[in-house]
Parts: C-alpha cells; structure tokens; sequence
C-alpha cells in the first residue's frame, strides 16, 4: 500500500546569493511545525503541511550556512517520504485499503503466511537499523544522531536498487537488548540491515540475529565493505594482469570491515 519516496535535491533554503539570513527573516518552519522554504527579504514561504498540531521543536539556528544542513531541513526535513501506491479517492478506495476490505488479505495470510509477499510491501522492504555506536567516522553518537546515516542509507536502497528501505534507530547500546528488540521485527521487512554498530559486538549481533530470525539479516559495515573491496581486488588483479594465489595482502586495521575483507 506504501512505498518510500526519495526527496531528491530541496531548493536552497535561503536564497544562493546570500551567506546569512536576511535580517526579520524568521525560519517558518521551526515556528509552524511545516517544512518551507523561505523566498526574499520579507520571510514569505512556500510550506507543506505535517498535518495540524505538529509542532517541531524551537531551537538556536545551527553555527554559519552549512549546505549540509540547508539539504537535510529544506524544503522539508529528512530525507524520504511515503506515499501511497493504491488509489484512495473514494470511499470504495479507503473501504478496500483499510475496513472492512483489509480483512481479506489478512485472512488469506493467516492460511497461508507466503501470501504475505503477494499482498504486503514485505518481499521489498528492508530496515536499516542501528544503536548509533559507531556512526561513520564521528563514533559512538548514539541512536538519535545516527538517523540522518540511517535516513541516508535507506534512500540510498531506493535509489540505486528500487529496494524500499526504513530507518530504525533503536536506542539500545547493550548488545543483547539490541538483539531482543529487532529479532521480533521479522514480519514487517523482507531483510535486516545492519548499520554502524560498534566491534566486536557487530559480530556477536549478526551471528544470534541470524540464528533467531527467517528473514536474511546483513551487516553492511561487514559485508558491504568486503564486497566492494573484493570486486576492486579482483579488477586489480586483472588489469595488472596477477594471480591472486602469489600476491600478499595487507590488512590495515582489524576493525568490523577489515576482518570481514580479509575473510
């Protein structure tokens, strides 16, 4: 019923000739709870509604005119959406996406749980998930910092392979609690992606996720990383023309990806 939608490029949120903000011009959408983006001198704004009632939070604005953060928060925040894929124009619509036509499908999954893959987004739909202990190379920043890498990372799947991905950012530093939290999570996605979490407990994590779960679970700092570097070895030693049983390789660093590699 839903599928993921990349944002793509926002326009700036102030206008490209300027390095500041002109002065009375007000950030409408810290105060409305609508993601805008501002035009002229005068703060008027174009804006997308969250829906009334939402309220973001009201904070200092951050240091200088980074176009890293203009990109993350203009025109609206983030870095996807969902939209829905079944019309919903009519009454009929909604009766057959929700009650009482919902019912059918979770009657014919109940006798028969492959069905969920022909009447559920479930067969492509992956979760990108982390506890924020070891985010690129900033560290252990925790789960709240670490959802614009997760929020990357799922547009990411979208993008480059129609694979419909959601971030979940589980606020869970013990290895064990992390675990007993996504291992129930097997219903609603296809696959688990791993993302930035700390060695060794990378290891520990995907091993006892693999054992408890149905659906293949993935450690991207792992095996994403060994798969890249793999394909690059193997192009290497074609161009330079080398066999790879009287070469020597060199690990440099035995964190998550470089044992992953080496293995």
């Amino acid at each position: 019923l839903v599928q993921f939608r990349f944002i793509g490029s926002p326009a700036p949120f102030f206008p490209a000739s300027s390095t500041s903000r002109p002065a009375g011009q007000r950030r409408s959408s810290r105060k409305t709870g609508m993601g805008a983006h501002c035009s002229g001198a005068t703060g008027s704004a174009t804006a997308r509604d969250y829906g009334e009632g939402l309220r973001l939070p009201n904070r200092a604005a951050p240091i200088g005119n980074k176009p890293a953060l203009t990109y993350h928060e203009s025109p609206n925040p983030g870095k996807f959406d969902i939209v829905p894929t079944k019309p919903m124009r009519t009454q009929a619509d909604l009766a057959l996406a929700y009650s009482p036509g919902v019912a059918e499908p979770c009657l014919a999954i109940k006798a028969n749980p492959d069905e969920v893959y022909a009447y559920t987004n479930k067969g492509n739909m992956v979760a990108c998930i982390s506890n924020g202990t070891a985010v690129l190379g900033i560290g252990d920043i925790g789960a709240l910092a670490s959802k614009p890498v997760m929020e990357g990372k799922s547009v990411l799947f979208k993008k480059f392979a129609g694979v419909n991905c959601v971030d979940l950012c589980v606020d869970c530093p013990d290895k064990d609690q992390f675990i007993n939290v996504v291992k129930h999570l097997a219903p609603s996605f296809g696959a688990i992606n791993l993302e930035d979490i700390k060695g060794p407990d990378c290891f520990y994590v995907e091993e006892k996720l693999k054992e408890l779960m149905p659906i293949p679970v993935f450690h991207d700092d792992q095996h994403g990383t060994a798969i890249v570097c793999l394909a690059g070895l193997i192009n290497a030693l074609e161009i330079s023309k080398k066999d790879i049983t009287n070469i020597k390789i060199v690990c440099n660093g035995a964190g998550a990806a470089g044992i992953a590699c080496m293995k």
